[in-house]
């Protein structure tokens, strides 16, 4: 029995303005994981802020938001087995500069803040964030 599931990815400003997006993208779909949607957007300050409602009131929020919103992002849907905790994997930790090399942060991530990639944490939070971004999916 196979757990198919969909979950959220952001290539962040920084992946975009390095050009990584190609090769990010080509890392999950040589795992087996489809597009499920794909688009290029700018993101204002209220989109972040829905997106990261869970942290708009930590100190450390304000400087995530102004990264965030400092450019265009990839926002796709991915979708295969285990999508979550495959895409978490690939992605590695938060921290580049622990993270473990032949994951994304790990081979390409320059700093903590700007880490490249966003995922959802859980089916849950990825039935959310879906829904936010891509509403004609949900």
């Amino acid at each position: 029995m196979t757990d198919l599931q969909r979950t959220l990815v952001l290539l962040k400003p920084d992946a975009v303005r390095r050009g990584l997006a190609g090769a990010i993208l080509g890392r999950y779909e040589a795992k087996g994981l489809g597009i499920a949607a794909l688009e290029l957007r700018e993101v204002d300050a209220a989109m972040a802020d829905r997106h990261y409602a869970d942290h708009v009131d930590k100190a450390w929020y304000p400087p995530l938001r102004d990264y965030f919103t400092s450019g265009p992002l990839v926002a796709l849907v991915l979708e295969g087995t285990s999508a979550v905790d495959v895409v978490r994997l690939m992605n590695g930790v938060t921290n580049s500069v622990v993270a473990d090399p032949g994951t994304i942060r790990g081979d390409y991530s320059l700093s903590n803040r700007e880490n490249l990639v966003h995922a959802s944490d859980s089916v849950e939070s990825a039935a959310r964030e879906i829904a936010l971004w891509f509403p004609n999916l949900a």
